[in-house]
């Protein structure tokens, strides 16, 4: 596997914005898409290609055309606005969703939602998700994707915790990870610090709430239980 960690300074100027407490949602979403784009950029660079002939209006040639079937595998909710980028680079590729978060007080990842069809898979699949914090919902998706069947996997983040990327790379040595920076503390609750805190709640203007009543929200039985009150 392979560990690419951007050291572009545009991208470094980038993540400044994406942290700093004052980019609105909208800034947010803009600079997410922007350092996807050349994430995705780099993540790609090792894709298969055939050779093909084609036609120039000055004569025949022949060009590379990428030959890998790709699949993005954003993990709701904030790996949704890592997608569009990635399909600006791979146009033809299938897109399939996987819910997943985390349970309160244990910080299990719990899935809730799972999009992948039975039948067919990809020779890439890419997992989308601006950060590896205790990489627990990232592992739990990797291992969702080999059961799948799919032939290589690689993570895309704008963040990775160093004890999460360790625990990644421990337990899935042949998954490759592309990153924008490593920062070193993860807390007690699972955040990453300085980190640029909940990506998903800054994506979309989420008021944040107790996370009890996040999986209140999340889980059918609880859902229907809390409602009924």
């Amino acid at each position: 596997s392979t560990l690419n960690v951007s050291g572009h300074p545009v991208l470094a100027h980038k993540l400044s914005v994406l942290r700093s407490d004052q980019t609105s949602p909208a800034e947010f979403r803009r600079v997410l898409r922007e350092i996807t784009f050349y994430l995705g950029y780099e993540a790609t660079s090792k894709l298969d290609t055939k050779t093909v002939e084609i036609s120039t209006p000055m004569t025949t040639t022949t060009g590379q055309k990428l030959s890998s079937k790709v699949a993005l595998i954003p993990i709701m909710r904030a790996g949704l606005g890592m997608v569009e980028p990635m399909l600006e680079l791979l146009p033809n590729s299938d897109v399939y969703h996987i819910g997943m978060y985390r349970a309160s007080g244990s910080l299990l990842p719990i899935q809730y939602y799972n999009k992948l069809p039975r039948d067919k898979s990809a020779d890439v699949a890419y997992v989308l998700d601006p950060m590896i914090a205790t990489s627990g919902t990232i592992c739990a998706v990797v291992n969702i994707l080999k059961k799948w069947g799919a032939a290589k996997i690689h993570v895309i983040a704008v963040l990775a915790s160093e004890a999460g990327l360790a625990k990644l790379r421990g337990d899935h040595p042949d998954v490759d990870v592309t990153v924008t920076h490593i920062d070193k503390i993860l807390d007690e609750q699972g955040m990453i610090s300085p980190g640029l805190g909940d990506a998903g709640n800054r994506l979309y203007k989420t008021p944040t709430i107790d996370q009890d009543d996040d999986e209140k929200l999340l889980s059918p039985t609880k859902r229907k239980r809390t409602m009924s009150k």
